[in-house]
């Protein structure tokens, strides 16, 4: 049994060899959130998938948002949290509180799960040395713009610091946080984040982490996963998708339209999931090709 266990590793390992070797080098930008951020095990799992990918030689950037940690945040302290069009309606009071959670506590919380196995995260904001600079979004209803306050779109992105942090073999870990030229900060959606990060770092690979299996064909009346679509495929299966998958796929397609060559939502529900996107042949979840 030891001998038969140990040729199915042995298998697994040398299955990964040509994708060690494609992706070496390569800059691999992780959109971090859902379910894989509130369960232990997946965090830690998802901590060590990260440190691995540095050690096999990947650049990984991680992109993360903090949605169920926000909501209880506002919660404990009674300030009420509303959403109009599926986006947060964010306060001055609220923002203080969303800046607090994401960069304070959530940022903190993935740079010591990465930093247990070396000294390699380093956490920062999208305000830090002007990476993320946003201008105010509104939410459409019925064909209306609406204020929802300090709510972001990222107009322009200076990924100098991040390049210098990944070149001197960190991990750089950034909170979906924007500055704004009106001197504002605004609160900003991190799978847009995360995908204009890497049209600017020109990423080899975006990787969103969801709560789902990937995009599905027919939902709901199947559950077939999509494996692979092209840009122009998906533009036109926007307008019929569901309003939490709209993001996570919008991303997709600015990245891989942006030069991304590659675009992924895995459920980040499947432990080691990011390993088995990247360094097995079948893959997971729905790939995004321009």
């Amino acid at each position: 049994m030891r001998a038969v266990s140990a040729q199915t590793k042995a298998e697994s390992l040398i299955e990964a060899l040509p994708w060690l070797t494609r992706f070496h080098g390569a800059t691999v930008v992780i959109k971090y959130g859902g379910n894989a951020m509130t369960d232990e095990s997946l965090k830690a799992g998802f901590a060590e998938d990260v440190v691995f990918l540095q050690h096999a030689g990947l650049r990984p950037v991680v992109v993360h948002g903090g949605g169920p940690q926000i909501s209880s945040a506002l919660a404990k302290l009674g300030i009420e949290s509303t959403f109009t069009a599926g986006l947060r309606v964010t306060t001055p009071e609220a923002m203080e509180v969303v800046r607090m959670v994401l960069v304070g506590q959530v940022n903190r919380d993935i740079v010591g799960l990465v930093n247990r196995h070396g000294p390699f995260a380093v956490g920062m904001s999208g305000e830090d040395a002007h990476l993320f600079t946003a201008v105010r979004k509104h939410a459409i209803v019925d064909g209306e713009p609406v204020d929802i306050g300090q709510v972001g779109e990222i107009i322009k992105v200076e990924p100098g610091a991040v390049r210098a942090l990944i070149d001197n073999g960190r991990i750089p870990v950034v909170s979906s946080v924007a500055r704004g030229d009106d001197g504002q900060v605004y609160n900003v959606n991190a799978d847009t984040a995360a995908a204009a990060l890497a049209v600017a770092l020109e990423a080899q690979k975006l990787i969103v982490l969801t709560d789902v299996e990937g995009l599905y064909a027919n939902w709901p009346d199947d559950t077939d996963v999509i494996d692979q679509l092209g840009a122009d495929e998906l533009e036109t299966l926007l307008p019929t998708l569901s309003s939490g998958m709209v993001p996570k796929m919008e991303a997709c397609l600015a990245a891989v339209q942006g030069g991304v060559p590659q675009a992924h939502v895995l459920d980040g529900r499947v432990p080691h999931s990011l390993l088995l996107e990247i360094f097995t042949n079948e893959g997971i979840g729905t790939m995004v090709v321009p």
